[in-house]
């Protein structure tokens, strides 16, 4: 039972490699989780049989078409998300920039798992599926239930360059359940526009924790509940 154990491990370890990476050839993906040569492309080959992962152009191993089907079934199923993400949408429209949703994830991370694209012409690709460190963003202070008194937190230039992070909390019941960021190019966060939409994140952020709050009390449908609770347009 314990080496069967072992092998379930490593072949996640394996599958959360490539996933994280986008795309890995069979040393790069071995020496990625510190396996063999011989055991990695044995649960290579398995896991691509089963559409798990597919092999790209380059012969490189990347997420198939399996994952994508789970990825999409519990994204739908989420009731996090589907009541954020028009929330979200709403942020998109009325800020131009991308709005992120993001979990605490394993050990000292957490997880982008919903984001709506921002409408400028310079706007932030996708992070969707991405981990990042807790300590030294935004949204892992917001998370980690750090959080001054004017209800956001900002950073700049340390996820990724030139990119300024605006975070404020999604709570249930006072708990908090996620972080929502408004991710923008520095040069276009100057104090003012930051105190601007830091305020509008956190007052959209406030109207969806409510209506969590109402939800996870289970007092009324939650398709009821959307329809009773407004959240102001952009």
């Amino acid at each position: 039972m314990e080496t069967n154990t072992r092998t379930v491990e490593r072949a996640f370890d394996l599958l959360a490699a490539v996933c994280d990476a986008g795309s890995l050839s069979m040393v790069e993906a071995a020496r990625a989780v510190d396996l063999s040569p011989s055991t990695a492309t044995r649960l290579l080959r398995t896991m691509t049989q089963l559409g798990f992962l597919r092999r790209d152009i380059t012969n490189s191993y990347v997420p198939g078409v399996r994952l994508i089907q789970l990825g999409a079934h519990v994204l739908s199923n989420d009731e996090l998300i589907r009541l954020c993400q028009p929330v979200m949408n709403q942020l998109a429209q009325s800020t131009g920039e991308s709005i992120y949703l993001s979990i605490r994830g394993v050990d000292d991370t957490a997880v982008y798992v919903a984001m709506a694209e921002g409408t400028s012409s310079v706007r932030h690709v996708s992070w969707i599926g991405r981990t990042f460190p807790l300590a030294g963003s935004a949204a892992g202070q917001v998370l980690l239930g750090h959080l001054g008194e004017a209800g956001f937190e900002v950073e700049s230039n340390l996820i990724e360059p030139d990119v300024t992070a605006i975070a404020a909390p999604v709570t249930t019941n006072g708990r908090v359940v996620a972080a929502m960021s408004l991710l923008a190019p520095t040069y276009r966060a100057d104090t003012t526009t930051i105190q601007k939409l830091g305020h509008e994140l956190a007052e959209r952020t406030g109207s969806v924790s409510a209506l969590l709050t109402r939800s996870a009390d289970a007092s009324e449908p939650v398709a009821e509940l959307e329809a009773a609770y407004e959240v102001p347009a952009g």
